[in-house]
């Protein structure tokens, strides 16, 4: 059941059975890992939930993520992006899967980037940051992980410095093989409401324990969070993305609910309780409505 977020002290008792001497920089925790070397140590598909921290994957075979409610089957080489707004999980790794991966908090990069993580579009709540390479793609970006893979083990005092140029080299040239429809810059009024919106309604996922439930379910609801009046609100909306806020409201909670029915051991009762409904009739009507399937059916697929 994803109820709780993993942090990165858990990460390494449960991957390592101790945990990583570079948790304790002040710069903010960083680290860089082989595949094959997880593989031959019998790693096995991490559970379905958020991490505290960031992961930058460099993945070469085949393998079905899921990124909240999708599923994304890669092969071949690719490179994925997970944030701590997002539960994930992937398939069991098969013996001829290689790569590398490197873990990261916030912190690591506070002073070094000129936009703070979450504020990147490859980090951004809702994003599914994989990209799929070419063999020379591969051979650019499997160089920048092994020369992670150096470093992280030398005593040179500026390695972390070293690292972070890496990471941010990473970065930058994934955000340059596709640029982001996101847009960080609000030229209007209408633009600015509807970004502090989509952030009030992603702020309520994903649900992880029972003690959460969704509140916040009407353009009404929002409104007065944003202490607007319910019209002003959906013009801005419609005017912005060109859906009504109730669109974006149910497409986020139908999301949310086939998330839930996947990964969690929930019954329909207790999804329908946690996503705001009265009553289970209600979800199963809200649900078969959006998906042409209802809620238990989904769950059997």
């Amino acid at each position: 059941m994803a109820t709780k977020t993993e942090s990165l002290e858990e990460f390494y008792r449960y991957k390592f059975h101790n945990l990583s001497e570079n948790l304790k920089h002040d710069t903010g925790h960083f680290n860089v890992f082989n595949i094959e070397d997880r593989i031959r140590s019998g790693t096995v598909s991490p559970a379905y939930i958020r991490r505290d921290f960031y992961k930058i994957m460099l993945f070469r075979g085949n393998n079905v993520f899921h990124y909240g409610d999708e599923s994304i089957p890669i092969t071949g080489n690719t490179l994925l992006f997970f944030n701590p707004q997002v539960p994930y999980t992937y398939d069991a790794l098969t013996p001829d899967t290689s790569g590398y991966f490197c873990v990261f908090k916030d912190e690591f990069f506070k002073e070094n980037l000129r936009l703070s993580l979450n504020e990147l579009p490859l980090f951004a709540p809702g994003a599914k940051p994989v990209f799929s390479l070419s063999l020379d793609e591969y051979m650019e970006v499997s160089s920048l992980f092994e020369k992670m893979v150096r470093e992280i083990d030398t005593g040179y005092i500026y390695k972390y410095e070293l690292i972070r140029n890496y990471v941010s080299e990473l970065i930058y040239y994934a955000m340059k093989m596709q640029p982001s429809v996101v847009s960080f810059q609000h030229p209007d009024a209408s633009s600015r409401i509807t970004s502090v919106f989509t952030e009030l309604l992603e702020r309520q996922f994903p649900i992880e324990s029972s003690a959460q439930r969704f509140n916040l379910r009407s353009p009404k609801d929002f409104a007065g969070k944003l202490s607007i009046h319910v019209n002003h609100l959906n013009r801005a909306v419609k005017k912005t993305t060109g859906k009504t806020t109730t669109d974006h409201i149910f497409e986020r909670l139908t999301s949310e609910a086939k998330a839930m029915l996947k990964h969690t051991s929930w019954n329909i009762a207790e999804i329908s309780y946690l996503l705001g409904f009265e009553d289970q009739a209600h979800f199963n009507n809200f649900f078969k409505k959006q998906t042409k399937i209802n809620p238990s059916a989904f769950r059997m697929v």
